[in-house]
């Protein structure tokens, strides 16, 4: 073996004897061994943590349920309320919703910078020109000398200059690669979180639609019990005229009836407020869609739902989401690593430099520069070594918040199994109680005017039945937001 300079390339020549030709190793082979460190990238490469799930222990119960409706499938759960406007709702709400759009946007973002990631390992050309045009003091120490040396010296002098560049980071030991690989991992967790947006914003448009329908329905309810106090206090009216009954038991009739009409007011201004918030759900100004739901419409049953796989939590977007924050994570371990080892980077120009445009692109004024250069940190491995402490703490910090972000999901859904079980248990119980009351309350009016009981008894029986009344659609209602609840738990929406 032995170096040998051939036209001023220093070549490092292997001679194999007896018999065999020379193996002459170059640039080439060089480049190709560099090739061979950047198929290396320091660092821990990334594995997705397994965490066991045990089965949901409440959702045998919400698929035993009975239910009218079948199930729908878990991308359009909507679709499993039967309600043409809860549809129209969805729907638009997907195309306008502003909270959407500016997700959307997020994710345009971290694309970016995965995309501008993966542009460092690539070369760049840049290409340059340029006039410089330049007046000399004759006071500076050089016209000084050389107008006393040349006497026509000119004082105005112009430059042109053009020229490509190139340069080249090498990634070797894969530091590039990991920052790369990170802002992909953060740009998927971007499009998690927009997916996950996306469900919460159908999920609140979906509720904010099922309390406009209850508000509707106990508004029904209590113009019913309006009518019914106004029969009682004017069959008081007529009792009083014949002396059969008090002024004191008129004006108890007169402030039932005052007061059920109260309630009127406060569920209006309720869902006047409901139908402005779905309107900016929907991405329009309150009062814009508010005429498509003036008529009353029944509250949407609650479809048959299955959640007993636990499999469902992994693909929540916030559980996805923190999974990629931790791929992430663990990315930048290696590109803090890589810091340990030198960077070497590869430059070039190719470019003219010529006083007059005559002779800019002639043979004498080309001028080419090639530069390689080392950069090493190290006398500064105290700052490495504090900057890879710090990545594997991030680490393992977003393992903990993953295994948080399941934990957390697997409990949204055992809750909204529990809620959407026993709300739907408690409509049916109003029900039974409200034919019940209904019963007492024709009798005791029928026992008041036979004389046979005080008009407390009729009032107590009227104040019962209300309550009740009232209650059904509450419950109906707060049970078909439950398998909203739980919809958007599981990861339905998108």
């Amino acid at each position: 073996m032995r170096k040998q300079k051939v036209k001023g390339d220093w070549r490092l020549v292997l001679a194999i004897r007896p018999g065999m030709t020379e193996i002459k190793i170059t640039v080439a082979l060089i480049f190709a061994c560099l090739a061979a460190l950047a198929g290396c990238a320091v660092g821990p490469d990334y594995v997705k943590p397994k965490v066991a799930l045990n089965p949901l222990h409440n959702a045998e119960a919400v698929a035993s349920r009975p239910s009218v409706a079948k199930e729908p499938p878990l991308d359009q759960w909507w679709m499993g309320f039967g309600d043409p406007h809860l549809t129209k709702i969805i729907e638009r709400v997907f195309k306008q919703n502003l909270d959407i759009r500016a997700s959307l946007e997020r994710v345009a973002q971290a694309r970016a910078v995965a995309k501008a990631a993966g542009a460092k390992l690539l070369p760049t050309l840049d290409a340059n020109a340029q006039v410089m045009r330049e007046r000399m003091s004759l006071d500076n120490p050089l016209a000084i000398i050389a107008t006393s040396a040349i006497p026509d010296f000119p004082q105005t002098s112009n430059l042109y200059d053009v020229g490509l560049g190139a340069s080249w980071e090498l990634d070797l030991f894969g530091g590039l690669r990991r920052q790369k690989e990170a802002a992909l991992a953060m740009a998927a967790a971007a499009e998690a979180s927009q997916a996950g947006v996306r469900i919460s914003v159908a999920a609140e448009a979906a509720d904010t639609y099922l309390k406009i329908r209850g508000d509707q329905a106990q508004l029904q309810v209590i113009q019913n019990r309006i009518a019914n106090d106004a029969d009682l206090l004017a069959m008081l009216k007529e009792r009083r005229s014949y002396g059969l009954a008090t002024d004191r038991e008129v004006a108890q009739g007169e402030a039932l009836l005052a007061h059920t009409q109260g309630e009127v007011t406060l569920l209006r201004m309720d869902l006047e407020a409901q139908l402005n918030r779905l309107d900016v759900l929907m991405g329009a100004q309150p009062g814009t869609y508010a005429s498509e739901l003036k008529a009353p419409s029944a509250i949407p049953t609650a479809p048959r739902i299955t959640a007993q796989s636990a499999d469902f939590l992994r693909r929540r977007p916030d559980v996805i989401a923190a999974e990629r924050e931790l791929a992430a994570a663990n990315a930048r371990i290696g590109a803090a690593v890589a810091q340990y080892y030198p960077t070497i980077s590869l430059s070039g120009l190719l470019g003219y430099e010529s006083l007059t445009t005559g002779n800019l692109f002639q043979g004498d004024t080309f001028q080419p520069l090639g530069i390689a250069g080392l950069r090493w940190r190290l006398f500064d491995f105290g700052r490495i070594d504090a900057e890879v402490a710090q990545a594997n703490a991030a680490t393992r910090e977003a393992l903990i918040r993953y295994r948080q972000a399941i934990l957390r999901a697997a409990e949204d859904v055992e809750n909204a199994c529990v809620a959407l079980v026993q709300l739907e248990a408690y409509s049916q119980n109003v029900t039974k109680q409200i034919t019940a009351l209904t019963q007492v309350y024709e009798d005791s009016k029928t026992a008041y005017q036979a004389g046979m009981i005080a008009l407390t008894d009729v009032l107590d029986a009227d104040r019962q039945l209300l309550t009740a009344e009232g209650e059904l659609p509450r419950a109906q209602t707060d049970a078909a937001r439950a398998a909203v609840r739980l919809f958007r738990s599981l990861g339905g929406g998108w």
